[in-house]
């Protein structure tokens, strides 16, 4: 049976397991768990109940530069974790791109702009 993953956009990255991202940033699965509860990084729950992270949520063995602070103007507008990942991975015509690409781009200010303005 195929590891069930959170739904994702079309096109978008694959979803990575605590043991992956542990592995990846070189922390235990508690320390993940810990980013995660922390806003520091985006986690789902899969239809198992186990935590997957989406791959563009890192840069190499970090969190995508800025991720936080976009994670938490989420968490304050109430978006749930799959609303946040269907906003960070939806194209976007005036960023250009989806807002992951834009911060993995360092174009940050364009997207928290957008974030805050999800709080009025």
């Amino acid at each position: 049976m195929p590891d069930a993953q959170p739904e994702m956009p079309d096109g978008q990255s694959e979803m990575l397991t605590l043991e992956e991202v542990a592995a990846r940033m070189g922390l235990g699965p508690t320390g993940v768990k810990q980013l995660i509860a922390e806003h520091k990084l985006l986690g789902l729950r899969d239809e198992h109940g186990g935590v997957r992270v989406p791959a563009q949520a890192l840069d190499g063995a970090l969190p995508v530069k800025h991720l936080s602070g976009v994670l938490t103007l989420l968490h304050d507008a109430r978006y749930s974790p799959e609303e946040a990942l269907r906003w960070l991975s939806t194209e976007d015509d005036s960023l250009p791109g989806s807002p992951f690409d834009a911060l993995h781009q360092n174009r940050a200010t364009e997207v928290k702009r957008r974030a805050q303005a999800l709080l009025l």
